[in-house]
């Protein structure tokens, strides 16, 4: 935030663990960032191992539903300008979309 601030660009922020994409969104957000679900997950959360969601078996659309139900999952932070969308870490791949 404090890197678009600092360069004067207005945003929104959309507090994901309060309000979860819809799969649509996620969807959407997922194509921007030429990304499947599974590269979107963080691995290291408690919830990854306990819903066994390294089984390669799983599809992207039950991925995207444990994301949905289960929104600590998402790599952060993610900044969507249109049809591009940059995971913000660092912070300065948010300017390659802006």
């Amino acid at each position: 935030m404090k890197l678009l601030q600092n360069n004067n660009f207005k945003f929104t922020v959309i507090e994901y663990l309060k309000t979860p994409p819809s799969a649509q969104t996620l969807s959407e957000i997922l194509d921007a960032l030429c990304m499947k679900p599974r590269d979107l997950i963080r691995t290291n959360e408690p919830i990854y191992q306990s819903e066994n969601l390294a089984n390669p078996q799983l599809t992207d659309e039950q991925l995207i539903d444990k994301i949905i139900e289960h929104p600590i999952l998402i790599q952060r932070p993610v900044v969507v300008n249109g049809d591009k969308a940059a995971i913000g870490r660092p912070p300065e791949r948010v300017l390659e979309i802006l």
